[in-house]
């Protein structure tokens, strides 16, 4: 596919959250339809943007995690502060899926397609989080949040091992054991569209956890490296 990488690039820059959608969906739906290109892209990667090139709105204002917003389900406020902290988690694992696929060179040509894949589904997950946080009577930006997921993609961008392990088998992980106690929650306050929602969600990043895995799973072969033992 002509200019890919470069495309990609475009994604991550881009800092107005619907500009960034849209880049996102055409790209994957060019992609998808364009697929038998991407060997060809291979030999355009390019230089890759600095790790601290996140295409970030000017809102949410981003601080320190001990001073976002206090989260809460006994009401709407305290629900409205945790979807769009969900919100802003979204909207950071399409950064991360995106930064995945334009920076590191190298790889087979479908860890480029399933990572852009991911960027997608995350996209539409974004999506559904933000009508929701509408419906409730907020958007995405109202509240501060902060930074730490991007702060793994910092930490691991000089290593596409290290960022499949940390990454997908670690902080999206950790996200799915969340999920369900939150769910049950929503239950219980009445938001039952939320909690639907989230099923959603969940279901598409057990596929974007596996993902990781497998990814990790060819590095650690490629390099001789023993999986379990190389990921503790």
């Amino acid at each position: 596919m002509e200019h890919f990488f470069k495309r990609t690039r475009a994604c991550l820059l881009a800092s107005h959250v619907d500009e960034k959608l849209r880049l996102v969906h055409n790209l994957a739906k060019d992609m998808r339809q364009d697929h038998t290109h991407m060997n060809q892209a291979l030999n355009q990667f390019g230089e890759p943007l600095s790790s601290t090139s996140n295409g970030c709105p000017d809102r949410p204002l981003l601080v320190g995690a001990l001073k976002v917003a206090k989260r809460g389900f006994g009401s709407i406020e305290g629900r409205m502060i945790m979807i769009h902290a969900i919100a802003h988690i979204e909207f950071n694992a399409i950064n991360l899926a995106l930064d995945a696929v334009q920076r590191f060179p190298d790889m087979p040509a479908s860890y480029y397609t399933d990572w852009l894949q991911v960027a997608d589904e995350e996209a539409y997950h974004f999506e559904l989080i933000r009508t929701h946080l509408r419906f409730l009577g907020a958007d995405y930006g109202d509240y501060p949040a902060h930074q730490g997921l991007w702060e793994m993609a910092e930490k691991t961008a000089d290593n596409v091992l290290e960022r499949m392990a940390l990454v997908p088998r670690v902080l999206e992980a950790r996200g799915l054991d969340v999920t369900p106690g939150i769910q049950e929650k929503l239950r219980q306050a009445g938001d039952k569209h939320g909690a639907t929602i989230l099923d959603i969600i969940f279901a598409d990043e057990i596929g974007h956890v596996e993902v990781g895995t497998r990814w990790f799973h060819y590095l650690c072969q490629k390099a001789g490296q023993e999986p379990d033992e190389t990921f503790f």
